[in-house]
């Protein structure tokens, strides 16, 4: 089993929740979550224990966000080929994928990502503004080109394969 098809079974993606997943909405919508978190709890100062309740809310959020919004009517945009892709990179070890997909690149990106999220914690922490604008930079840079790396695989894997052209509406 893949790490990030542990994942999906944190965030309940089922067949049908991986629809609700793919509407632009949900996509575009969950890039909210890491700012609003680093405001709720750089606002410790002014509002104490306050700061808690928007902190939990946003990963509350982040949580309900895949099964939030509707089934998109139609998956023919970036976003919704992203959450696609994402869907068949889970799933690669049972249907194989191009060895241009199978690099390591997939790793480095998260790597990024990962660093910008641990810079803009710390930042959070130490009240640092240049930190955490650089944190949630680096974390976006590196999810945005990692789904548009998605994007790219599912491109790809939809030609030659009748489950994921059937992604394609």
């Amino acid at each position: 089993m893949t790490q990030e098809r542990k994942i999906a079974k944190v965030f309940n993606l089922t067949d049908e929740n991986w629809l609700r997943h793919a509407n632009p909405w949900s996509v575009w919508s969950r890039y909210s979550v890491l700012p609003i978190i680093i405001i709720a709890f750089w606002s410790r100062i002014w509002i104490s224990w306050w700061c808690l309740l928007p902190g939990v809310i946003s990963i509350l959020w982040m949580f309900f966000n895949p099964v939030f919004f509707p089934k998109p009517k139609s998956t023919k945009n970036w976003t919704s080929k992203a959450v696609m892709g994402e869907r068949v990179f889970l799933n690669r070890d049972k249907v194989a994928i191009p060895k241009i997909h199978n690099k390591p690149i997939h790793k480095i990106l998260n790597l990024i990502s990962f660093i910008g999220m641990i810079l803009a914690i710390w930042a959070t922490v130490f009240y640092s503004v240049l930190g955490a604008i650089l944190g949630v930079s680096l974390a976006y840079l590196g999810k945005s080109w990692y789904l548009d790396r998605m994007v790219w695989l599912f491109e790809d894997m939809k030609e030659n394969n009748a489950q994921y052209k059937s992604w394609d509406y």
